[in-house]
């Protein structure tokens, strides 16, 4: 697959994230997040056509997710982030 369509595969995914979709990952992964923090989530993605391929757009993105959940959930989304990215 080509590097354009993977990256726009992963782009048009977390442009789509949804509340339910978070409390799933964060389950998956052993990070405590409130059904209100991934409401907060969602909104600060959801239909923003944020691009984590972008290294100011991706740490503006992990400043806003950590005021409404909490550090570790950064790292741990940081470090899902980079593994798209190392692909992309």
């Amino acid at each position: 697959m080509g590097v354009i369509l993977f990256q726009k595969i992963v782009l048009q995914r977390l442009n789509q994230v949804t509340a339910d979709e978070v409390l799933k990952y964060a389950k998956q992964y052993g990070i405590h997040v409130t059904r209100k923090q991934a409401l907060e989530v969602e909104k600060l993605v959801n239909g923003k056509n944020i691009n984590i391929f972008n290294e100011k757009e991706r740490n503006k993105l992990l400043s806003q997710v950590e005021a409404v959940t909490s550090k570790e959930a950064v790292q741990l989304l940081n470090r899902l982030f980079e593994q798209y990215v190392s692909r992309g």
